[in-house]
């Protein structure tokens, strides 16, 4: 069995500025960095260490996973952690955004199939699982990504979504048999400093 720790990235400008982010990015404020510090600190007060990390290739989940691991220790980018493609919507005010759920909305504008979506972050998420590369493993990706994996993997959860999925929130996953049961949702804890 192994366990996955899934973390959306801390604060970033344009989540600070209500501003729709998807494949576009933008840097961590300070209370993004403080809440990936915090994040850290909550690894490290359980005793949590980490075989392998990995993070979304944008740069916000990069430099979050940095903050918790520190400089040294190798990790892995992989495009196909990156957020949900929003198309034209990308960068643009959160008002926008339609009634969730959002289904194919954005494709229409030139973004992601919701599905095709899914099966991104499930398939990424399950190969590194799949790989050879330890039992306690951690991946810093995006709060849309996130929804979707808990929304594959909904019927095998021990805990239960009630509420979104704040800046640095985590999901523990165990893996087994090729099922992921989520264990535990760490969330608002880390948001709210």
């Amino acid at each position: 069995m192994k366990t996955l720790y899934i973390m959306r990235h801390g604060q970033t400008l344009f989540n600070l500025h209500h501003k729709i982010q998807g494949w576009c990015d933008s840097p961590l404020t300070d209370l993004g960095i403080k809440q990936a510090l915090h994040a850290k600190q909550y690894f490290i007060d359980n005793d949590i260490h980490f075989d392998s990390c990995y993070a979304s290739t944008s740069e916000r989940a990069s430099d979050t996973l940095e903050i918790i691991i520190g400089n040294n220790k190798p990790y892995a980018r992989l495009k196909g952690l990156k957020e949900w493609n929003f198309g034209r919507f990308e960068g643009q005010d959160e008002s926008l955004n339609p009634p969730l759920p959002y289904k194919d909305f954005f494709y229409g504008y030139g973004g992601e199939k919701e599905l095709d979506f899914q099966a991104r972050i499930n398939d990424t998420i399950s190969k590194i699982a799949d790989d050879k590369n330890g039992h306690n493993i951690l991946i810093v990706t995006h709060g849309a990504a996130l929804a979707q994996f808990y929304r594959r993997w909904e019927q095998h959860a021990l805990v239960k979504k009630t509420d979104r999925f704040y800046n640095c929130c985590i999901l523990k996953y165990e893996y087994d048999n090729k099922i992921f049961t989520l264990t535990k949702i760490i969330n608002k804890e880390l948001h709210d400093l």
